[in-house]
């Protein structure tokens, strides 16, 4: 009985050959599925201005959060209104609320809405919203001064449409 002696041969490296690339082409597949299946981030002018700007925002958005302000957004059919509330769930006092629609990725349906006052911490605005997923920034004022802002990011199927 002989022992094979052939050590390393052509097969052995369309082997390992084979195997780098399927391992190659398998985490490109499922890192491309992750980008087009998680959230893709802001479009802004400027990334650099928006990344020296970062921190003061996000310090200015802990303050309001801490403050107990929140809002309510509610779509029906061509219907947007927002609800806004102080912490201990009366209507909070603001002069002006402001809606922009914003698609995560592009800006060309981008709006944006000014809502009319109906009440007291009640705002309304008719306007068509596409389906698909919006990010909604809520901007209310009172006296000139920026009571609230917010972000939330939604899917229109939230609100039944």
């Amino acid at each position: 009985m002989r022992a094979s002696t052939q050590g390393f041969t052509g097969w052995h490296m369309l082997l390992a050959t084979s195997a780098f690339f399927a391992v190659v082409i398998a985490v490109n597949v499922t890192m491309a599925f992750y980008a087009s299946s998680s959230w893709s981030g802001l479009v802004v002018e400027n990334t650099y201005v928006a990344s020296q700007e970062f921190n003061g925002k996000a310090a200015a958005m802990k303050a309001m959060a801490a403050s107990g302000v929140a809002g309510a957004l509610t779509i029906k059919g061509r219907e947007i209104r927002y609800e806004i509330h102080d912490k201990g769930g009366a209507p909070a006092i603001v002069d002006d609320v402001t809606l922009n629609f914003r698609r995560p990725v592009g800006d060309h349906e981008d709006f944006r809405l000014t809502l009319r006052k109906t009440g007291e911490g009640r705002f309304e605005a008719e306007h068509e919203v596409a389906g698909g997923d919006w990010i909604v920034e809520a901007v209310s004022r009172r006296n000139g001064v920026v009571v609230m802002h917010e972000a939330k990011r939604f899917d229109t199927a939230e609100f039944g449409q």
